[in-house]
């Protein structure tokens, strides 16, 4: 149990998790010096998702750390609706949710006829469900922000990024964004690092299936660093590592905020030119890691707990996208 040490805490905060994430919650919690509030989380027999939480927060602020992510998107989800239901009804002050990967914000749109907009559609649900705020880590698109009608922090993996860059990957280097959605972030760290800047357009027969890349840009006896949001399948990564190879780049490194790596993803990376792919711990991944010695992991812990204690003690979190935070 992680006993109480932070002197900017009040008694009145309670952090609660479920079962999505429990070694991210641990590591927040203790960043915090606060224990895990005492919560029964799990499953009736027929499937349906059980709470019971075993202490009061009558008056507190709650934060509940629940990342919507895999391997069980929609278990994740319904466990954090219900735990914000149930600290709602127990009198809770404010209920703020820590979702360091929201799920379903891929569905940001309608690019098709008849199709959903799902990441309104858990926003929706999120606010039904009684929470007053939500703390994220890079949305798949910023504009998800403008989908609540309640406070949403959408904190930026960025500054770590771009620390671990600094501290691991030494050489001249040049930024490159896999796609031409992912410019402007690839663009903010090539101006961090004065580095050069390249993009690579990729052309897909179908969502997650890449038929054809141009680079736009020079990568020759450079280090190139890609950089994204998220890494499902890494086909793309994979593809664009090869391509950057061929151009002449020294080394491939991939930095991603995300990393889901579903389906063949570990076979891929394994098998792909990438010196490293450095993903957070948004999404639990211990297991993935053993059987890929080129995944490396930065902890969004303390950017996390940070947050959680400036938002209980009404502070700016404005600072938390300086690339200087430690």
């Amino acid at each position: 149990v992680v006993k109480h040490t932070s002197p900017y805490m009040s008694e009145q905060i309670k952090l609660l998790a479920g079962n999505a994430h429990p070694e991210l919650a641990l590591e927040i919690a203790k960043h915090v010096g606060l224990p895990l509030g005492k919560a029964d989380v799990g499953k009736f027999s027929n499937g349906e998702t059980s709470v019971m939480i075993s202490e009061s927060i009558r008056d507190m602020d709650v934060f509940i750390i629940q990342p919507t992510c895999n391997p069980s998107v929609n278990d994740n989800l319904m466990e954090l609706l219900v735990m914000a239901d149930a600290a709602r009804r127990a009198s809770a002050k404010r209920i703020t949710a820590v979702i360091p990967c929201f799920g379903y914000a891929r569905q940001d749109k309608k690019d098709k006829s008849r199709a959903p907009i799902t990441g309104k559609l858990v926003a929706n649900l999120i606010e039904t469900a009684g929470i007053d705020r939500v703390i994220t880590m890079d949305l798949h698109a910023s504009q998800i922000q403008g989908f609540f009608n309640i406070p949403v922090d959408n904190l930026y993996a960025e500054p770590l990024i771009i620390k671990y860059i600094r501290k691991y990957i030494p050489g001249e280097k040049v930024i490159v964004s896999p796609d031409a959605g992912g410019v402007k972030r690839a663009k903010l760290i090539a101006d961090k690092l004065s580095a050069e800047l390249a993009i690579i357009h990729k052309e897909r027969k179908k969502a997650g299936e890449v038929s054809g890349m141009i680079l736009v840009g020079d990568v020759k006896d450079k280090v190139a660093l890609l950089v994204d949001d998220m890494a499902d399948t890494c086909g793309t990564l994979a593809t664009a590592a090869e391509l950057l190879l061929e151009k002449g780049a020294k080394s491939v490194y991939a930095l991603v905020s995300h990393g889901v790596l579903s389906g063949p993803a570990i076979d891929k990376i394994n098998a792909s030119g990438l010196t490293e792919l450095v993903i957070t711990n948004s999404i639990p991944h211990a297991e993935k890691a053993e059987r890929c010695p080129k995944l490396k992991t930065i902890s969004v812990a303390n950017m996390m707990a940070e947050a959680i204690r400036r938002t209980h003690n009404g502070e700016s979190i404005s600072s938390l996208f300086a690339d200087n935070h430690k």
